[in-house]
């Protein structure tokens, strides 16, 4: 039996993933991360070069964020505690689902994760205090190479909950350099989005 089940989120390079838990009376196991097995369930041999970890107070939006292709950087992203909204935006110039974006609650309940591709933005509101987000990815950080989106830009039209997991209005905390990040449209009109024929080498069958 397969040890990971995967939903298809419409946007290419894009998957949740939901692991086999096992509980009895000591709690649970599960297999947090498994190359073999992600690979065997997308067709995506997926390397970690760095593991990431943020605990997030309620109300913290964190993103949207996508690094340069190439090298670009994938991500295996999941709620280690608490829970977030994640979301996953295509900004690959020449993409079929350019400007698209998918959200997907993520919770140390079900213990889901997604799956995101190079090329791919990305962005988290936290729905609940010290919500820990894990994040592996596939290539070390690199400064030059990582740049932010308007979380609030109207032509992607991210729908960011407006009350926390308890009924109480979020008062959304952003990074100075998130609060002034530029829309898509101006990314795309100074030519600094990724490009879609870019990216399909780390999509599965693009290596052909």
């Amino acid at each position: 039996m397969a040890r990971i089940e995967t939903t298809d989120l419409h946007i290419p390079g894009a998957w949740e993933l939901f692991p086999r838990i096992f509980d009895d009376d000591r709690g649970i196991f599960l297999e947090a991360f498994s190359a073999p097995e992600l690979e065997a369930a997308i067709g995506i041999d997926f390397h970690v070069a760095q593991a990431n970890l943020s605990v997030s107070s309620e109300g913290a939006l964190r993103g949207l964020h996508f690094a340069d292709v190439p090298v670009g950087q994938a991500k295996v992203v999941s709620a280690v505690t608490g829970t977030v909204l994640d979301v996953i935006v295509d900004i690959r110039t020449g993409s079929p689902t350019f400007g698209d974006h998918v959200a997907v609650t993520l919770d140390s309940v079900r213990r889901n994760s997604v799956y995101v591709a190079e090329g791919l933005a990305h962005g988290f509101l936290a729905l609940e205090p010290a919500c820990a987000v894990s994040y592996l990815v596939s290539s070390p950080y690199t400064p030059g190479a990582e740049h932010g989106i308007s979380p609030f830009d109207e032509t992607i039209g991210v729908d960011w909950p407006a009350m926390a997991l308890d009924g109480t209005v979020l008062d959304y905390v952003l990074s100075e350099k998130d609060r002034e990040a530029p829309s898509l449209a101006e990314l795309e009109s100074a030519g600094a989005l990724p490009r879609w024929e870019d990216c399909r080498t780390y999509l599965p069958g693009g290596r052909g």
